[in-house]
């Protein structure tokens, strides 16, 4: 009874003070939701981080107490994973302020009448990329060389770095061989030089067609021999970006030791169907133990190959590519022929890479597989040609969807290399 009666006493004293009670209580309600949510931001945040390796940016403003660096967070995101996002400042130039910008990508020009595919930019997920920067690439270049070596992919990706450099210094061409496919020029100001060296298949070879791609006989493809065109300047180079693809779903006869092995695609010979898969694999392992082997001393980006877009047909078969906006994620796949390239691509990368890093061979990825395959807008389609719906005309019945217009989605490309080349 009398510890009834001590707790009743009790009770009342605390009634008598309401108002100390409700400061107490409440004190240590905030006290209790401080060490709650310290406890909880710990216990969550780092585990995801640690689990995904990549930190989204939601995560950095919720665990503030993690602490977290600008460069780790840099380190941690992949570049080529994101979203194509509105752009409303538009392309750095336009194709009147570039001369370096050639006819069958010159989609202004030639008549295209919509320009909502130049108003996006690429946005990795979970980091900030700056959009190239022309002074500063111009700069960090200065008594630099380049070279980007594959086929027209390699020469439309040159075009637009050319043209975004061009706002600083134009270049001057101080070279082209007679066909005006492998080209280098030069900006005296930074004592900087940019080559494209033709080599569709990267290896030498035998092609027999014109500029349409119209053939006259099959492409004769060794591969065990690599092209002279680059090796002969690959170790003098600082900046290399290789590339190649498309071409190997041409109709080709594959030669090793200068003895036929077989062929793709060739119906009216009597040889055994290899497939464009295999060749690839083989010249992009001759490819890579080249560059893993040899003295260059430099940065060698390997480019995956960008995917065409071409719908109901191909590039003789009225394929078309008329749509006006970037695809949603999933919204676009990848063809057969492209799917095939880009699995080759990543196992033959993933294979030498670790050789690559124990020879302390700096080569890296460079992948705008994914997101070009998201710009089904991006390129010139009847538009290759000069105004091809003038006069009554309907087009040329040759629509290209491969290639980009300049401006372009191809000139985010130069917002990623420049973002891999200040990572080192």
């Amino acid at each position: 009874m009398k510890m009834v009666a001590d707790w009743k006493y009790k009770w009342r004293s605390h009634q008598s003070k309401p108002r100390i009670f409700i400061l107490k209580l409440g004190v240590s309600v905030i006290m209790a939701t401080l060490m709650f949510r310290l406890l909880f931001s710990r216990s969550i945040h780092v585990p995801q981080v640690a689990q995904t390796g990549i930190i989204f940016l939601e995560n950095i403003v919720a665990a503030q107490s993690l602490d977290i660096s600008d460069e780790q967070d840099v380190e941690q995101c992949d570049l080529f994973r994101g979203n194509w996002i509105p752009n409303p400042s538009g392309p750095l130039y336009t194709n009147e302020s570039c001369p370096f910008i050639e006819s069958h990508q010159n989609c202004m020009k030639n008549g295209r009448p919509d320009t909502g595919y130049l108003y996006w930019r690429w946005s990795p997920r979970g980091c900030d990329l700056p959009r190239f920067n022309p002074k500063r690439f111009l700069e960090l270049m200065r008594n630099k060389t380049w070279a980007l070596i594959g086929d027209s992919i390699s020469r439309n990706h040159v075009q637009s770095i050319l043209c975004s450099l061009s706002k600083i210094e134009r270049a001057v061409e101080v070279y082209h061989d007679k066909d005006y496919k492998s080209r280098r020029w030069f900006f005296p100001s930074f004592n900087f030089s940019v080559s494209v060296i033709w080599s569709p298949f990267l290896a030498e070879a035998a092609i027999f067609e014109d500029i349409n791609g119209v053939s006259s006989s099959e492409i004769e493809l060794h591969l065990d021999r690599l092209d002279k065109n680059w090796t002969q300047q690959f170790d003098g180079l600082d900046y290399v970006m290789f590339s190649s693809g498309q071409w190997f779903a041409k109709t080709a006869v594959y030669l090793k030791n200068n003895t036929i092995l077989g062929c793709h695609y060739c119906p009216k010979r009597n040889l055994t169907e290899l497939g464009f898969g295999f060749a690839y694999k083989e010249i992009l392992r001759t490819v890579f133990n080249h560059i893993i082997s040899s003295k260059h001393k430099g940065t060698v980006f390997f480019r995956t190959s960008t995917p065409d877009h071409f719908e109901n047909g191909q590039w003789f078969t009225g394929g078309k590519c008329d749509r006006k906006e970037p695809a949603r994620d999933g919204g676009f796949e990848l063809s057969d022929v492209n799917r095939v390239l880009r699995e080759v691509e990543l196992q033959e990368f993933e294979k030498v890479s670790a050789q690559a890093a124990d020879k302390g061979v700096k080569l890296e990825l460079f992948d705008v597989n994914p997101l070009s395959l998201l710009r089904p807008d991006g390129h010139p389609g009847p538009y290759r040609f000069f105004q091809p719906f003038s006069d009554g005309k309907h087009g040329t019945g040759i629509n290209d969807c491969l290639h980009w217009c300049l401006p372009g989605p191809i000139d985010s490309w130069n917002d990623l290399l420049m973002e891999m080349v200040m990572r080192g």
